[in-house]
């Protein structure tokens, strides 16, 4: 009689934005009886595509940040579908904000996980995710759904023509974009959180956009220009 799928060995790919923190991971799977095998670990974008490549994983659990920068691993979920379309991808938050639960699902991934959980529990979230589920608690869901009845079509925007935001835009821009909440901009800047989150609605109805995600795309081509 064969083994049932949840015994099956699975193939995990671990990104973080530090070689301790993969090292730590890969650890507390190897010590564990479970069948959950890190095969390759990565801390860049770049690592996690090539490992990607050069193995078949079932589930990829990937840092919101990378050691590219804040965010980049959402960049690296999406550029990891069309690499390897069948690892089924779950984002590692280091906080539950719901804007970064409706980012995550909606560049790919097919769960989310904080990293303030018990390791049991992301245990169950990487066996869920392999077999085929979803993977997100009830606060979560509601986020998304949330997002996507509130949702409007996207314009496009052009990154080359000229920055449309004020000096206080801008400030905005770059404490979000180094990965800071709404809350700790406002500290930062000395307003309410309230505030913030107005001029980010402002700022996503200027160029377009919809997602802290997209603001640091937005931001990395404004860099590279």
């Amino acid at each position: 009689m064969g083994c049932p799928k949840q015994c099956e060995s699975i193939h995990l790919l671990v990104a973080d934005d530090s070689q301790m923190g993969c090292q730590l991971l890969r650890d507390t799977f190897s010590r564990s009886r479970t069948p959950i095998k890190v095969v390759d670990c990565a801390t860049s974008q770049d690592a996690l595509l090539r490992a990607a490549e050069s193995h078949s994983c079932h589930v990829a659990l990937i840092n919101e940040n990378l050691g590219d920068g804040p965010l980049t691993g959402f960049q690296a979920l999406r550029e990891l579908r069309r690499v390897s379309p069948k690892t089924r991808p779950i984002i590692l938050l280091k906080s539950n904000h719901d804007d970064l639960v409706v980012d995550a699902f909606r560049v790919g991934a097919k769960g989310v996980y904080c990293r303030n959980e018990p390791l049991k529990t992301l245990t169950k979230c990487i066996m869920a995710v392999h077999s085929g589920q979803v993977w997100a608690n009830s606060a979560q869901l509601n986020s998304v759904f949330d997002a996507f009845a509130d949702a409007a079509p996207l314009r496009t925007s052009d990154p080359k023509r000229a920055n449309p935001l004020t000096k206080r835009e801008n400030e905005v821009v770059k404490l979000t974009v180094e990965g800071l909440s709404n809350r700790e901009v406002a500290e930062q800047l000395r307003l309410t959180e309230h505030t913030v989150s107005n001029y980010l609605f402002r700022i996503y109805e200027k160029l377009g956009i919809s997602s802290r995600v997209e603001l640091v795309l937005y931001a990395l081509r404004r860099q590279a220009e």
